[in-house]
């Protein structure tokens, strides 16, 4: 299988189907005692994880820590994931498509939260395994018996958050289509249950965090354009009612994390950047982009969070896209 399984104290632990905390501490020596981590190191951990049956309560910390490792900082430069090391561990982990395992879901959303860049596909997979286990109330998250199929709950929104935040390693990126794309599932599959508030708060951020990033906005930071902590300023007066229920902080909250494209272009400018200026001036929510949202959406009667998206957008964009009229004139 790998280097590592095939010396002879890992031999002895595949042959007791035991894990023993002193067994970790064995464990550390041989595979940290170098100072890297291999992939047949990688392979022989996985190999342990799937066969032993008893394992103790150290192992799943150093199971995560040492395969981590291996994905993230063993390939040049150190921090970024590569296509064939996100490749690998899509494969190892996934069952018919399908992560089952908590300890292996816990790998994944670990080595978003430590890389400083990772293939976008990354952070969709992990979203859809909350998104599969929210909606069949199957997989990794319902161990203990807490998922309702169809429902989000806090646990789940959390989780959701987790994965969100630690995409955007250092490129302070904007949400992705592809992201949005397992959200807007999530919301259809759960419209008539009686989700967690917070559900609403982070569909609205992140859906806005897309839209207003394709408009032209300086993607704020994921921490920030996403937190879940009250912003300081107060909603405008006409919605302030309704967004105290569906946001925390309102629409006010929201804008006060992005920079309008003229403070970036008055910015640029002022640095002698006129051609980004105009290139930036130009930027806009293009046809696809209006299509895309208009079709999630659709004719049906707007869920409470969509209304929300919806009467952000009518109050932070200058100029409507006509594909995305029909459904702002609803909340006009």
């Amino acid at each position: 299988m790998g280097e590592l399984i095939m010396s002879a104290p890992v031999a002895g632990l595949t042959s007791k189907n035991r894990i023993t905390a002193e067994d970790v501490v064995m464990l550390r020596r041989e595979v940290f005692g170098d100072g890297v981590v291999t992939r047949g190191e990688a392979e022989a951990l996985f190999a342990l994880d799937a066969t032993t049956k008893d394992k103790c309560a150290e192992w799943p910390d150093f199971f995560v820590e040492a395969v981590t490792d291996y994905i993230v900082h063993q390939e040049k430069p150190a921090g970024y994931v590569s296509e064939d090391n996100a490749d690998w561990l899509v494969r190892t982990i996934s069952r018919d498509g399908m992560v089952d395992s908590r300890t292996e879901l816990e790998l994944l959303v670990h080595v978003l939260e430590k890389a400083k860049s990772s293939p976008n596909r990354l952070s969709a997979y992990a979203l859809e395994q909350v998104a599969h286990a929210v909606i069949n109330g199957k997989g990794p998250l319902m161990h203990g018996g807490k998922l309702v199929p169809g429902r989000i709950a806090k646990a789940e929104v959390e989780l959701l958050r987790r994965i969100l935040y630690a995409y955007g390693g250092d490129g302070n990126i904007a949400i992705t289509r592809s992201e949005t794309e397992v959200l807007f599932q999530i919301n259809e599959r759960t419209a008539a249950a009686s989700n967690d508030p917070s559900w609403n708060d982070l569909f609205v951020k992140a859906i806005a965090n897309f839209v207003m990033c394709s408009a032209g906005y300086e993607a704020p930071m994921r921490d920030v354009a996403l937190r879940q902590d009250s912003f300081f300023e107060q909603a405008e007066p006409e919605i302030g009612g309704f967004f105290s229920r569906m946001v925390s902080g309102g629409l006010a909250g929201i804008l006060e994390a992005y920079r309008a494209p003229g403070d970036i272009e008055a910015e640029w400018e002022s640095k002698n950047k006129a051609a980004e200026a105009l290139a930036r001036r130009a930027e806009t929510v293009d046809a696809g982009e209006a299509k895309w949202l208009a079709e999630h959406i659709g004719d049906r009667p707007l869920q409470e969070n969509e209304r929300a998206l919806l009467t952000l957008i009518r109050h932070a964009s200058p100029e409507i896209h006509p594909a995305l009229k029909p459904l702002i004139d609803k909340v006009a």
